[in-house]
């Protein structure tokens, strides 16, 4: 069937290429059609029309949200070429973000994304609670491939952008409640007011209620639920014409239930059964869950005089998580990993924005103070042991950057961007064993001097990279843009917060940054009814950090490594056609190749790195993606009835680089259905969205720990099952 789907996709995305032009012979430009004159983003960190900007960004703004009944950002996965955006392994709220084949799996703290995130131009350093809900908010944008002179580091893959609403400066109250599946009840809230002509504060509070898909056998708690609130306030003053101030406070608190998986392989007792649905959970870990993430900002702008503005952004954020994943999935403590993080940050941008008759641009300087800590116990119950992790990374960034867009004909522009960038970490790992298969004393455990002292240690590197971009655009039509550019970015290195340094003495030096050179060449804009942006791309990926963790002994060996270097190409096309005046197609299509050149492995027999580059692939990087839905909008009942039948596409991955037949998922489809309708005033809307409604299961994540010492844990974690949720909005 996927064949068949793929194909479709494709013969889709070509057909409303070729039939456009067909159709641009005699159909006239209708009112309130869609195009890229439309679609206004600050991907350049700069407000912009999205054909004039020399990336491969997917804008999907407030309305095509609703429409397609998009809960939280995984939603991106489904309509964005060459993403992965899914819920982190044993997690409700963390991120795993990848585009175009780079990213990260790993949440660990201390480790570095590969995908950058940003609220309103605030970064997010950690992805625990970055599985952001979608409520008042006006876009997000999806920047694929290095953004390393405009964002700096760890968008090495590209950067997802949240923008929300700014405040109306007329009074306003909307409220919605969405009631589904599993007792899916959602309330939300949004309202602001003006208190003077220049003065208006607002927010945002929603609550998230779900039963679980499944149920833990052994305890009879939910399995794969939902239970967060989440809020925004936020307050915007213009005490001048030239200057504006928003002050704004965010929090999500997610008391979900832990996710421990779901056994792909039996086990050696009745208790290790495989389950007859992969949402359930034999777990004996327990239950408690709490992830905490909140965060203040405060955006200055102040317009100097007519070409130049300097904009300020100050952020704080911190977080706290407290979980258990029981891998093995049984009542036994045969591999539980109860854990604990926290971090916090302090974020300072100084911009100056500059717009001349044939310059545009912008300069700045960016500032990062950042702590991450966490502790972890690895009970081994078959070995009597538990082996206790914890550590802390500290780190202070500093970057200056500017980019620049020249107009040197009234058609050809040169984008030139630059940004350096000094990292200075100092990270602390302790890692022992521990007599007796119960939590260490690392986590509360009874007090008891270690067995073995695996790791103690303290050190500090410097890493710093210099990041350029070149982009030449030219305009064939006022509506026509073709450009090339390359870019480079980078991810930082740091510390294995899981380094052994018995196993692994070179553990103590830390890893190295990896780097992305991107060279790409693409077309946008409108031809009459198309909306159309067209990249192809091919990267070189040097010094990749790898995490591999492998059994030894009674022990559990993990590593961080710069193994090596890949090439993959590929390309992409999306848009939206409107086919007739009331029904238009919106379609996404990305390839992607990859090809690992060298992989260098540590053997922990030799204690010598071989190259395994054979035996290994890029993980997360399926060969295709795509989308393809209509919409239709008629009038029914006085209102508007927008009806969207959608269906997505995501070819063969591998869960890690060592390929797995058992874990990797095989290529599927996801089929939605959205009905929404909107009464004459605009003031009521209700809607109904069918979530994969052929259920179709797929796995998001995993963990392999196979051999009898571990009970033959090979785990598989699966994205939603078919759902159906009825809403309704009022808006005051």
């Amino acid at each position: 069937m996927n064949r068949y789907v793929k194909t479709a996709l494709l013969a889709g995305a070509a057909w409303s290429a070729l039939s456009t032009f067909a159709m641009a012979q005699d159909a006239a430009p209708q009112d309130g059609v869609s195009s890229l004159d439309d679609v206004v983003v600050s991907a350049r960190r700069r407000d912009e029309l999205l054909k004039d900007v020399p990336i491969s960004v997917s804008a999907i703004g407030e309305e095509r949200l609703e429409q397609t009944g998009a809960s939280d950002i995984t939603a991106l996965q489904q309509q964005t070429p060459n993403a992965t955006v899914q819920v982190a392994r044993g997690s409700n709220s963390t991120l795993i973000s990848f585009i175009r084949g780079v990213g990260q799996q790993d949440p660990l703290w201390g480790f570095e994304p590969g995908v950058g995130l940003y609220v309103d131009d605030v970064y997010v350093a950690r992805p625990q609670g970055a599985v952001l809900d979608i409520y008042d908010v006006q876009r997000i944008e999806v920047l694929r491939g290095p953004q390393g002179s405009l964002y700096g580091r760890n968008t090495v893959g590209g950067a997802i952008k949240y923008v929300t609403n700014t405040l109306s400066h007329d009074p306003e109250l909307s409220l919605r409640g969405a009631f589904g599946s599993y007792n899916q009840i959602d309330l939300m809230a949004v309202g602001s007011i003006p208190l003077a002509d220049n003065f208006r504060v607002g927010g945002a509070i929603a609550s998230y209620q779900r039963d679980g898909y499944g149920t833990n056998i052994n305890t009879g708690a939910e399995h794969y639920n939902k239970d967060v609130l989440a809020g925004r306030v936020s307050a915007e003053w213009e005490p001048r014409d030239d200057i504006s101030i928003r002050l704004a406070y965010d929090r999500v608190q997610d008391d979900s239930n832990p996710r421990h998986g779901s056994r792909l392989v039996a086990g050696a007792t009745p208790a290790g059964a495989i389950l007859s649905s992969v949402y359930d959970t034999n777990a004996g870990l327990g239950d408690v869950n709490s992830v905490e993430s909140q965060g203040a900002s405060a955006t200055i702008e102040m317009e100097l005089n007519d070409h130049w503005t300097f904009k300020s952004i100050t952020a704080w954020r911190e977080g706290e998580t407290t979980t258990v994943i029981d891998f093995d999935n049984t009542p036994s403590p045969t591999l539980d990993i109860p854990g604990f993080y926290a971090d916090n940050q302090l974020t300072q941008e100084f911009q100056f924005l500059f717009d001349y008759d044939r310059i545009q641009g912008v300069a700045g300087f960016f500032y990062l103070d950042g702590h991450a800590e966490g502790a972890f116990d690895t009970i081994l119950g078959n070995a009597g042991i538990v082996i206790g992790t914890n550590g802390q990374v500290k780190t202070e960034s500093w970057a200056g950057f500017a980019d620049v867009n020249l107009d040197l004909t009234d058609r050809l522009h040169l984008g030139l961007g630059v940004r350096y960038t000094l990292d200075e970490k100092e990270g602390t790992v302790f890692r022992a064993n521990y007599l007796g298969a119960t939590r260490s004393p690392l986590l509360g455990g009874t007090v008891r001097a270690p067995l073995l002292v695996r790791s103690n240690y303290t050190n500090d590197n410097d890493f710093t990279q210099f990041t350029p971009r070149i982009a030449l655009s030219y305009d064939l039509t006022d509506d026509v843009t073709t450009y090339a550019s390359y870019s480079q970015g980078f991810k930082s290195g740091g510390f294995d917060m899981r380094g052994d340094v018995i196993l692994t003495p070179n553990t103590v030096n830390g890893y190295d940054p990896e780097t992305v050179d991107s060279y790409e060449i693409g077309l946008k804009g409108s031809l009459d009814r198309l909306t159309f942006a067209a990249a192809a791309f091919y990267n070189q990926y040097q010094d990749q950090q790898v995490t591999t963790q492998v059994p030894s002994g009674a022990s559990i060996a993990s590593f961080v490594d710069n193994v090596g270097s890949s090439t993959f190409y590929g390309f992409e096309f999306e848009g939206r056609l409107r086919i007739l005046d009331n029904l238009s197609a919106n379609f996404a299509v990305g390839y992607l190749n990859s090809d690992f050149e060298e992989f260098l492995r540590y053997n922990l027999t030799t204690m010598v790195f071989e190259d395994i580059s054979d035996q290994v692939v890029l993980q997360n990087a399926p060969d295709w993606t795509g989308y393809f839905g209509f919409t239709w909008i008629g009038d029914v009942a006085g209102g508007d009835l927008a009806v969207t039948p959608s269906i997505s596409y995501r070819g063969d991955s591998s869960m890690f680089e060592f390929p797995n037949p058992i874990l990797d998922q095989q290529a599927y489809s996801l089929v939605d259905l959205s009905i929404v309708w909107t009464d004459p005033t605009d003031r009521f809307t209700v809607g109904v969205y069918g979530k994969n409604l052929t259920d179709e299961e797929y796995r998001v994540g995993g963990y392999n720990f196979p051999g009898a010492l571990f009970n033959n844990s090979i785990i598989g974690y699966y994205g939603p099952p078919q759902t159906v949720t009825a809403s309704l909005k009022v808006k005051f």
